[in-house]
């Protein structure tokens, strides 16, 4: 009696287990191809503005990016990338802060990040996500460790960088009252989240509703008194 040959036909049975492959097996390998792809050519331009030394992307590298993108490097777009990428240290950009703000862009040449930074402007100027944009611009700028407060000249550069294209009468206004004060030489975070609840809320150049007793902080008080009396 003949044995039955055990050989098998894996050739045959591997191409019709190709041929069976679903569409959804197959969209879903060519869709993890095209991520890893992606990933790679965010890598790739991280590399390109990356220092060497400390594997960042560094001040200097970020000059070269703006160039790149034909934007300052004071242009409030450039905020607005370090608040998508959540980067930590002002002037650095980490791989790991640059991939998460390049995939959520679906930037990975600089061709798509230009064109993304219009969507990007969109994004952070919806109202919900405009207050923590707010707040991350000021913990962006505390540059030493334990930092708390910022001094009066960056916090009025850093006003008009933020609020200055939606609040610029308000904004004028309270750089000119900071520079011309002197009981405040720092600003903390209390009262820079109530210079944006002040542009919200308030009528302004009358005040009408300004109340004092309604919990502002204690300089924005003084500045009202200072725009009464200059009103008067």
């Amino acid at each position: 009696m003949m044995r039955r040959s055990s050989t098998r036909k894996t050739g045959s049975q591997n191409s019709a287990s190709s041929m069976n492959s679903s569409p959804v097996d197959l969209f879903r390998s060519a869709s993890s191809k095209a991520i890893v792809k992606e990933l790679e050519r965010i890598d790739q331009l991280f590399n390109s503005y990356m220092n060497k030394s400390s594997g960042m992307i560094d001040p200097e590298g970020i000059e070269a990016l703006c160039s790149d993108l034909e934007v300052e490097h004071t242009d409030v777009r450039i905020l607005m990338l370090a608040w998508k990428m959540k980067a930590e240290k002002q002037g650095y950009f980490t791989l790991d802060e640059w991939r998460r703000g390049l995939k959520a862009l679906r930037a990975d040449t600089i061709n798509k990040l230009k064109k993304a930074l219009p969507e990007l402007e969109k994004e952070v100027r919806r109202p919900p996500n405009f207050v923590d944009f707010y707040s991350y611009a000021f913990r962006y700028c505390l540059t030493e460790e334990k930092q708390k407060s910022i001094d009066i000249d960056s916090i009025c550069e850093l006003l008009d960088l933020v609020l200055g294209s939606q609040f610029h009468a308000q904004v004028d206004l309270l750089v000119e009252y900071l520079k011309t004060q002197n009981d405040y030489k720092v600003i903390n975070m209390d009262q820079w989240m109530g210079f944006l609840r002040f542009c919200n809320e308030i009528s302004f150049p009358d005040l009408s509703n300004y109340d004092p007793d309604l919990a502002w902080p204690l300089i924005l008080d003084n500045f009202v008194e200072w725009m009464r009396a200059g009103q008067s």
